[in-house]
């Protein structure tokens, strides 16, 4: 009898742990996720799997995940940090008055006639100001002519990002580390 509970207790041990690191890692190191919709072809595409990294802190151009609504989550690419001012002119990204190359759009420039991104300023977004708010970021799909980001539902509060990612690791085929 006591050797068939240390059996049990033998197999019970690796599966408790197993679980324990599972929630633990879930919870608060990283996450999976799928990507759903166009707004940021080509860099990623509608089903794409990606792991989220709960644990960076978001910089310029890092792709994020965020809580868009209670049941909604959005992937868009930070372009604005606190404070920043933030404008397109002539299809150039103008952060602080410093123009900022985006090679992650260069395939899709090639394909459209006329710019991607259409002339704004911060005052012309729901943001309504001359920067980003402090403890928020401006976001935008990289498939800037069919994206809802920044530019129509305002900056996102800092507290709603669930993480930064930049895996994909499905399908196998189209697995890559994304640069910024």
């Amino acid at each position: 009898m006591v050797t068939e509970k240390r059996k049990i207790w033998g197999w019970a041990q690796p599966l408790i742990i197993g679980v324990v690191l599972a929630f633990i890692i879930r919870s608060f190191i990283i996450i999976p996720i799928v990507v759903e919709g166009a707004s940021m072809n080509a860099t990623l595409l509608d089903q794409d799997r990606m792991i989220v990294n709960k644990m960076d802190k978001p910089e310029r151009f890092d792709i994020i995940v965020f809580h868009a609504t209670n049941t909604e989550d959005y992937i868009k690419r930070v372009i604005g940090l606190p404070g920043d001012k933030v404008e397109y002119k002539n299809d150039t990204l103008y952060i602080n008055g410093k123009a900022y190359a985006e090679p992650y759009l260069d395939k899709q420039k090639e394909s459209v006639i006329g710019a991607l991104t259409p002339n704004f300023t911060l005052e012309d977004t729901p943001v309504k100001q001359l920067t980003v708010p402090d403890g928020e970021l401006f976001v935008m799909g990289d498939n800037r002519r069919y994206s809802k980001d920044s530019r129509q539902i305002g900056s996102i509060p800092i507290d709603m990002v669930v993480g930064t990612t930049n895996i994909v690791y499905w399908p196998v085929k189209e697995m890559k580390i994304i640069k910024k």
